[in-house]
């Protein structure tokens, strides 16, 4: 499944969960899943609203009272309190790894003000309840939708001013055009005034979404409404569809090499967990010569071209090396999506290759471990069977 962000009027977190819910994501099944962090005393409504002849969905975060009074005057939780929030979930792997990464987006955005760094910013409305849930469960109702490419138009800067932490501040605000100019994002001078995109909504797409309309077979159209008061209907429209042709797919990634004759192999091993944690797509390791005739080995790691910087930091603070070759690389993939299938041990997260239809099925390795250690099962009876079951049940 494709879906395409139409951006006509904005984005925002509410209005992505809005026009998800709009276009079939089943409410309970959001606020289930949600249930897995424990956010605490807050609830979500879901509205019909019907605007200059367009209905949709409106979908509000309401934080109980004595949540926001529990928080009034907190500092918030940093960061780091987040994403392991989020890892120690029972999300699945795609929903914690693709929140994770907006997150990080977010706090990289932040972390732009003079004085600042990534592990220093703290996420503080109402114990960032709002964010987490917007971001959270944006990339639960993507999966539960069964999506595995999005898109987005590009995005109306609006105009006038917006009031922050640090008083009223021009449109757009700087974490926002921070979020901008990392992912390159195509904006055009939309309607004002008023703050038509968010940094969470901005986030959430920059990292998902590449920027094009694609062709599709158009299955599902959703509507999510803001609460901003505008002449035109102010929503989010997603376009929900097939591809008409094998679902192949193709992106660009950075690609960061360095060569290293004097590393231990724990250095190296220490070095990829901390990339992989930090965002990396892949990390791997080929053996090579260097000058002299001296064996060693290349590290290479594959990554979102936003991280670059970040994840060439982390190799010249961890690894012996100097410096480092960094460039862009172009990739074709086959489609992909998660999905839940049930074993005689219980439930089992499945990755499913897609060239037009399922052709391969891959357990998902925590989730096949767990079940061995809990049931008494060996890992090669429960992979065994999900490789059988898979793609007859699928």
């Amino acid at each position: 499944m494709i879906a395409f962000f139409d951006c006509f009027s904005g984005v925002s977190g509410d209005m992505i969960l809005g026009a998800l819910v709009d276009a079939g994501l089943a409410l309970e099944t959001l606020r289930s899943e949600l249930g897995e962090l424990g956010l605490g005393s807050y609830s979500l409504v879901a509205e019909r609203v019907v605007h200059r002849g367009i209905s949709g969905t409106r979908l509000t975060v309401q934080v109980y009272e004595q949540e926001r009074q529990k928080h009034t005057g907190h500092q918030g939780r940093l960061l780091d309190d987040v994403l392991q929030l989020i890892a120690d979930s029972q999300l699945s792997s795609r929903v914690k790894q693709d929140s994770s990464r907006i997150l990080r987006c977010l706090a990289r955005a932040a972390a732009s003000s003079p004085g600042k760094d990534v592990s220093s910013v703290r996420f503080i409305e109402a114990g960032a309840v709002d964010t987490l849930v917007d971001v959270v469960g944006a990339c639960i109702g993507l999966e539960a939708l069964g999506v595995s490419r999005v898109f987005a138009s590009a995005l109306p800067t609006g105009s006038g001013t917006v009031r922050c932490a640090d008083g009223l501040l021009p449109v757009l605000a700087p974490g926002t055009l921070r979020l901008l100019e990392e992912a390159e994002a195509p904006t055009w001078p939309g309607p004002g005034p008023g703050e038509l995109i968010t940094p969470t909504g901005v986030a959430i797409v920059c990292s998902l979404a590449t920027f094009s309309q694609p062709r599709l077979r158009l299955q599902q159209v959703g509507y999510g409404f803001g609460h901003l008061d505008t002449p035109w209907p102010n929503a989010l429209r997603i376009w929900l569809g097939a591809s008409p042709e094998a679902d192949l797919q193709q992106d660009t990634v950075a690609l960061l090499e360095a060569n290293l004759d004097d590393a231990p192999g724990e250095i190296l091993g220490a070095a990829m967990r901390k990339l992989l944690a930090a965002g990396a797509l892949d990390v791997f390791f080929t053996p090579t010569q260097m000058q002299k005739n001296r064996p060693a080995i290349q590290l290479s790691v594959i990554a979102p071209r936003e991280l670059a910087a970040e994840l060439a930091q982390i190799v010249l603070e961890e690894t012996p090396s100097l410096g480092l070759r960094v460039g862009e690389v172009r990739r074709w993939k086959a489609g992909r999506r998660q999905e839940r299938i049930q074993t005689p041990w219980g439930e089992v997260t499945v990755k499913l290759k897609t060239l037009g239809e399922v052709v391969q099925v891959y357990p998902e390795y925590e989730d096949c471990l767990r079940l061995a250690q809990e049931t008494g099962a060996t890992l090669q009876q429960i992979y065994h069977y999900v490789g059988k079951a898979g793609l007859s049940g699928l």
